[in-house]
This record gives C-alpha cells, structure tokens and sequence, in this order.
C-alpha cells in the first residue's frame, strides 16, 4: 500500500472537524452559486484547501484534483477529492453530505474513503482488502428480487437542464421496487450500498470525484458498479452500483 491508510484517515477527520465548525452556525455561511443551481460555500474551500495542504504535506509525491480548486500539474497519480458532496443538504442543515477522498495511480484507485462528519461514519476501502465502517468489515446486502429492493437515485441531470433528465427512469424503476430514497451525495448513496442499507443506486452526469472513493468502497464490500448498459468500470456520466444480485433486474429498466 503505497499510503498509511491511518494517516489518511487522521487527516480526513480533521477535515471533517472543520466542516463541522462551519455547519454548527448555518446562520453566517458564506454560500454562493457556481451555477443557477450549484452551489458553493466558504466550507467547501475551506475543507478542500485544508485537504490538499495536508495531504501534500503527507505525500508530496502525489498531484491533487479537487471539486473547488482544480487539478495541480502531476496528475498520473493523484488524490482525487470532493470536500463536501451534498453541499445543498449541507447548506440546509440536513446531515447527508460528506467528504470524499480517493488515491488513483495509474489509472486504478487502491484507497478510498468517505466521511460523513454529522454522522461520524467513516467508510474506507482498500484494493483486494475490503470494505470497512467505523472499523468493522461491510458487505451489499442479498437481495435478490427488485420487487423487495430499496433503490437510491439522484438528479444532477435534472439540474443541469438535461433533456435525459432520470425522471422517466426513476418512474420505471420505483414503479417496480419496494423503496426509493434520494439522499443527496452521491458519495453517501454508494457507501449506503456496499453497506447494505440501499440495495442499488443509479445516477447520471456526475464527475469522478463524487463517485471515485464509493466506487472502490462498493466494489470491496462484494458489488458491482457498471454503466447503464452494464460494461464494468466507473462511469461518472452513468454509474450503477449494485448488490450483484440484481444487475440484470435493473439494467433491463434502464
């Protein structure tokens, strides 16, 4: 392992304490738009600029790709880090948000972690090694009949003003399944899967740093994470994560 996954972890709470100091006063947050409906905040910069600090500080040999302040010069191997997905909720007061951090290297991703601070969940994965909450060892659930299964989904298309905007695939796949959720951070919804909470999760037009650090996650716990035509890899612009067991079930509603 060519970082201490401790170390990591160390510095990411850390992050995760000064988002919290932001988020316990709503009242005097900084909140701007980067677009019509994409929004940024003083924590968000703050998270970011203290993650790349430190964890250049730790491995210096390591580029750096984050949400807010883009991509350094040495990007073949490089930290890749959304400081806080779910910045809407965030914003809100609402406790689904959380930070993202994934180690690619060559193209392939050995660590990956996602924090969500209100909740003190910490998610951490490791290549050929597992998938780990708050220390212990997770798994995607067996379900195996979309019938009984709890989905999760989210709308970035939908905010974009994309003309595929999920909704007719939500209604297709809600009409069949038990239980439908929208949490808000992508990254959350896909640990929510390697955990067995969600059965499945689909979403559309997001960027590699929303999903990298969960994909790694869901792939360790014993799921897939395939397009929507079901070819195996992350595909942020269509990523399906799913238990394994209903693959086939869902991609036949996509």
């Amino acid at each position: 392992m060519p970082i201490s996954p401790a170390i990591a972890e160390n510095i990411i709470r850390q992050a995760g304490n000064i988002a919290l100091e932001h988020f316990k006063d709503l009242t005097t947050l900084e909140v701007n738009k980067k677009s019509s409906r994409d929004l940024v905040t003083e924590a968000d910069v703050a998270v970011e600029a203290f993650l790349k600090q430190a964890l250049n500080d730790a491995y210096p040999e390591f580029g750096f790709w984050g949400e807010e302040s883009g991509q350094t010069e040495n990007q073949a191997n490089r930290w890749i880090v959304d400081p806080i997905d779910g910045t809407h909720s965030f914003a809100k007061g609402q406790y689904f948000w959380s930070i993202s951090v994934a180690l690619e290297l060559e193209g392939e991703l050995p660590f990956g972690a996602v924090y969500a601070p209100a909740l003190d969940d910490y998610y951490y994965a490791q290549k050929s090694q597992g998938a780990f909450k708050n220390g212990n060892a997770i798994h995607v659930s067996d379900e195996d009949s979309l019938d009984n299964a709890m989905v999760a989904t989210g709308f970035a298309c939908l905010r974009s003003y994309l003309e595929d905007n999920n909704l007719e695939r939500f209604a297709r796949i809600a009409m069949r399944t038990t239980g439908q959720r929208r949490f808000g951070s992508a990254a959350m919804d896909l640990c929510l899967v390697a955990d067995g909470q969600v059965d499945a999760f689909w979403e559309q037009e997001l960027n590699l740093y929303d999903v990298a650090a969960g994909a790694l996650i869901v792939k360790e716990a014993g799921g897939t994470v395939t397009d929507f035509k079901g070819q195996e890899g992350i595909f942020p612009k269509q990523i399906l994560a799913t238990n394994g067991l209903l693959l086939d079930q869902i991609l036949a509603l996509m």
